[in-house]
């Protein structure tokens, strides 16, 4: 089967959104952006043999795929419109490529989110997915806002797909029972669209996490020009990070990347609507520390007593720590 026969029987469809104009099947899609609004914008890429194990089940991958781009714009508190899809395939896999696109549009529908276009080539396995959004002139989450005193909150569990990928790259013994839920987390995450447009107006600042919250909570800080305590014992762990050693806990939850839920600051006075927010969308949300004056500095306690910060997040040009 040819590019555009595998095109059009398994990615395009009618459009399902009043604001494509014109959707797959021309030189450009054609959108109508709401007036007031900005336009949210995000690409990433997942490389076969990096970002995913090759034998992976396509349609978590499918799913996957858009999730992680869908996790950008739950972090700018922008509501999810339209995608494109780059996909690059060593061989023509019919089978493979229906797998690959139940995932990608059973999550699509989830979050009415219309595939407006992309490509479809011969090559070394990859996946890049455009994702583009709205968001009120001046609602969007910036990493910019924070400012000193402001609480430090993080979405779900941390470290829970950096555990599964112990498992699978033979780090680590997992029994199935114990596995299933922590391969879930890092093959079928669940990006966090609805708790990112309830922070607009609540939270100060706010970014996903992707490389772990070591590396990506620096960004943050960087931006807006402050610092952080961080209380390790209030770090969200699941159930089996928690029966590590802590040390072992930590550098999962902190170092090992994938999580994608939202890390966000917000002025203390705003804490009774933000847990009533989580608890409206039964997501959890917890206080993990606060913000600081001194810019860049990121310090991390134990019980109030300070612990030497040696964790770095995932980074695609060093070498692993």
């Amino acid at each position: 089967m040819g590019e555009f026969e595998l095109i059009r029987r398994y990615f395009q469809r009618p459009p399902r959104r009043d604001d494509v104009v014109l959707g797959s099947g021309d030189d450009c899609a054609l959108l109508a952006v709401p007036a007031g609004e900005l336009l949210a914008v995000s690409t990433d890429t997942l490389v076969s043999g990096v970002h995913f194990f090759a034998e992976v089940d396509p349609r978590a991958l499918g799913h996957k795929a858009l999730a992680v781009n869908l996790s950008d714009l739950a972090a700018m508190g922008a509501t999810a419109r339209w995608a494109s899809l780059a996909l690059t395939l060593p061989v023509v896999d019919e089978a493979w490529v229906a797998a690959f696109a139940e995932g990608f549009l059973a999550l699509a529908d989830e979050h009415q989110v219309e595939l407006i276009g992309g490509d479809m080539t011969r090559g070394p396995l990859s996946i890049t997915v455009t994702i583009q959004g709205t968001v009120p002139q001046e609602g969007a989450l910036r990493r910019s806002g924070a400012s000193p005193g402001d609480d430090l909150y993080v979405s779900g569990a941390l470290g829970g797909a950096a555990l599964a990928l112990q498992h699978l790259l033979g780090k680590r013994s997992l029994s199935a029972e114990i596995l299933a839920p922590l391969r879930r987390a890092l093959e079928w995450p669940q990006p966090r669209l609805a708790l990112g447009e309830g922070l607009r107006g609540l939270a100060s600042a706010a970014l996903d996490l992707s490389d772990g919250l070591a590396s990506d909570l620096r960004h943050l800080l960087a931006a807006s020009g402050v610092g952080a305590e961080v209380a390790l014992e209030q770090i969200p762990l699941p159930a089996p990070l928690g029966a590590l050693p802590p040390e072992e806990a930590w550098a999962l939850a902190l170092a090992g990347g994938d999580d994608y839920e939202l890390c966000f600051s917000a002025p203390p006075q705003q804490a009774a609507a933000i847990q009533a927010l989580a608890a409206r969308l039964a997501c959890p949300v917890t206080l993990i520390g606060r913000i600081t004056e001194r810019a860049g500095e990121l310090r991390w306690q134990h019980s109030g007593q300070p612990v030497a910060p040696h964790w770095q997040g995932w980074d695609h040009f060093k070498e692993a720590p």
